[in-house]
This record gives C-alpha cells, sequence and structure tokens, in this order.
C-alpha cells in the first residue's frame, strides 16, 4: 500500500495552469525525487503537499488520511528550504529543540533529542554556536537536524542544495543519502539537478510544463526514457539523437545514403521500411573498440571526424560528426585522439533507444 498518494493535483493561478493532473504514489520510506527545469512545478506541488499552497482539485493522501484540506501543522510534515530558514538569535541547539519545545517536550528529553540528531548529522561540536558562525553545509545540516528530530511521516527538500558549492553540494549530497539509509525517513525532494535525482531517489518523477513526462527508477528513467524530453533532460551529457530511417531490419544513419546498422530484431520487428526514426544512444555507449563489454550483440564500427577532445579525467569525451550530424562518445581517459583526425567509433546498439520523431515517444 502506497503511504504517500498524490491524486489528480491540479493547480490553477488566473487562468494559468501550474499543474495539470499529477498523479504519484510512493511507498514508506522511499526516497522520490520531483525534477524538471524551471518553471515545470516541481516546487508547487512540494507546497502543495505541505500544505503552503493548496490545490485547486484532487488530493493528498498520506498513511491512509487524506490531508488536502489539513493546516500545514496538522500534516505531521517537516520542510528544509533551500535558504535554511534558521533563527540568527538562538544557537544550533536551540534552533533544532525549538519544534519540539513547541509541542511541550520535557527539557531532559529535548536534549536528548537533539544531541541524537547532532550526533547523525555530525554536528555536536557546532551546538552552541549561532547560525552566523557556521557554513553553508553547517547550516544546511543543522536544518536537516532540526526537521529530523521532530520524527515526522514525511520530509519535504526545496533545492537544499543550491545554494552550495560545487565540493559541498557532493558532501551534503552524500550526507542525505545517508541520512536516509540509516533512518528509513518518507522523503520528497525537489530539483532541477539530475544528478542528485539520479544518486538520491529511489524513484524519480520526471515533470515538464506542470504534467508528469515519466515515473520511474534512476535506472529506468536513464536507460529506457518515455519520450525525447526526458532522454534528452536525464544525463550529463545529454543522450546522442541521431536521425535516421528503419532499412531492412536495420537503421540507416547519417545523410541521404546513410551507414546501415544492424539493430537487435525486437528494436525494429514491427516497424516499416522508410519510417523516420531517432535513435538515442548515451556517450558511454559510443566510445572506443578497448571498452566494448564483450558480452554485446550488436555492434557496429562507424568511423567519424573528430571535431572536439575534452578530457575528464577519469574519462574523455569526444565529438564525432559524420555530414553534419554530431554525437559525443565517452572513451578511455588515455585516448589519444585529436580534433582534425579520424577515428573508428564503437556504437553498442544493445543499449541503443528508438522513438517517434512525430510524436516524441519511445518506440518498444
Amino acid at each position: 500500500m502506497s503511504f504517500l498518494e498524490i491524486k489528480d493535483i491540479r493547480k490553477k493561478i488566473g487562468s494559468n495552469e501550474i499543474l495539470k493532473g499529477i498523479n504519484i504514489e510512493l511507498e514508506k520510506g522511499g526516497f522520490l525525487v520531483l525534477v524538471g527545469p524551471s518553471g515545470c512545478g516541481k516546487s508547487t506541488l512540494l507546497n502543495a503537499i505541505a500544505g503552503l499552497l493548496p490545490p485547486s482539485s484532487g488530493d493528498i493522501v498520506i498513511d491512509g488520511q487524506v490531508v488536502t484540506d489539513l493546516h500545514p501543522s496538522k500534516r505531521d510534515i517537516a520542510m528544509v528550504f533551500q535558504s535554511y530558514a534558521l533563527y540568527p538569535n538562538m544557537t544550533v541547539e536551540e534552533n533544532i529543540a525549538f519544534a519540539l519545545e513547541m509541542r511541550g517536550v520535557e527539557k531532559a528529553q529535548r536534549e536528548a533529542e537533539v544531541k541524537k540528531v547532532a550526533k547523525t548529522l555530525q554536528i555536536e561540536h557546532l551546538l552552541k554556536r549561532r547560525p552566523s558562525q557556521l557554513s553553508g553545509g553547517q547550516r544546511q545540516r543543522v536544518a536537516m537536524g532540526r526537521a529530523l528530530v521532530r520524527q515526522p511521516r514525511v520530509f519535504l527538500f526545496d533545492e537544499p542544495l543550491s545554494n552550495l558549492d560545487a565540493k559541498l553540494r557532493v558532501e551534503v549530497r552524500a550526507e542525505i543519502k545517508a541520512l536516509h539509509q540509516n533512518t528509513h525517513a518518507t522523503i520528497v525532494y525537489v530539483t532541477h539537478d539530475q544528478i542528485e535525482a539520479m544518486t538520491l531517489a529511489t524513484k524519480i518523477v520526471v515533470l515538464k510544463e506542470g504534467q508528469v513526462q515519466q515515473v520511474g527508477t534512476p535506472a529506468e528513467i536513464y536507460n529506457r526514457p518515455a519520450n525525447l524530453f526526458v532522454a534528452d533532460f536525464m544525463g550529463s551529457p545529454a543522450m546522442n539523437m541521431l536521425k535516421g530511417k528503419v532499412s531492412g531490419g536495420g537503421i540507416a544513419l547519417f545523410g541521404n545514403d546513410g551507414i546501415k546498422v544492424a539493430m537487435p530484431p525486437s528494436v525494429t520487428a514491427n516497424l516499416p521500411d522508410g519510417k523516420e526514426v531517432i535513435l538515442g544512444l548515451r556517450p558511454e555507449a559510443i566510445t572506443d573498440s578497448g571498452l566494448v563489454d564483450p558480452k554485446v550483440v550488436s555492434v557496429a564500427q562507424i568511423e567519424a571526424d573528430v571535431t572536439m577532445v575534452e578530457p575528464t579525467g577519469s574519462d574523455t569525451f569526444v565529438t564525432g560528426r559524420i555530414d553534419g550530424a554530431s554525437f559525443t562518445a565517452r572513451t578511455r581517459a588515455d585516448l589519444h585522439v585529436a580534433p582534425g583526425q579520424k577515428f573508428a567509433f564503437s556504437f553498442n546498439l544493445d543499449k541503443a533507444v528508438v522513438f517517434d520523431p512525430q510524436t516524441t515517444q519511445r518506440i518498444d
């Protein structure tokens, strides 16, 4: 049975419909990430769950209880904001304990709970400091501690890492993941960063213009994107989108004459010859021959002009071009290739996903 249910939630502001019939279910202890570009409705949906922005229609159910019309204070939800929202005149200890104090929890129990949470978040040495004496990462941990000490039914995170620098963002992200693993809390997390979504979630919801594009595990979203938007939005670098036509059970890519590649039979079995398609391949599915998985069934060797080489330390991203069409390959870090050269790329077609350019949907 689902612990959190979002049933046909719609939100209108004037004539503008922000949320257009959102349906999501999350099991108890799940980590749901709402991801999408700015303006897609993810923060509006989070605020609707919190009770800060009532929906125009639909229901929100938590542990079997309809909370749609309940005041935020009655929902047993804790929210961690992007801006930390700490009381500057209180110490860290007082900030964390404040919610318990408002509930009338005795001082001895408050102190015990604060110490327990501080130990979990490794901020015991900060308890007597004030927010102005803390770094951004420390403030975010305090904000998490203030939410955690309440032991709510659901935690809501609204882009909590967006104010942190890149290195600190990775560190705090790891702490949030460890927190979830250790506490088995039910979490709804909003971000526009698809790396955060992939690393944290047990379930991802991809939103665009107030509509759900796909719901699934990180692996499902990454490997089997439902449409061209999800394929392009999730992944860095983005999935390669190569125009082609179905030809004799395979697909002809790159130009009018085309380079015909043999596809797994399941991919093109029901597609007529001449049908235009878009072949999606992640950069790691286009590489040099030394990185090809020996278990791969369908591999195509395609020679292309190298137009760009981007070393990242652990990998090298190489941009290839044929007849005006470009693609990005992920190769070995020690690959020796330079712009202007020709290079034989290995296309792992077992990893290919095919889309209909008219509907933009994946073809199964």
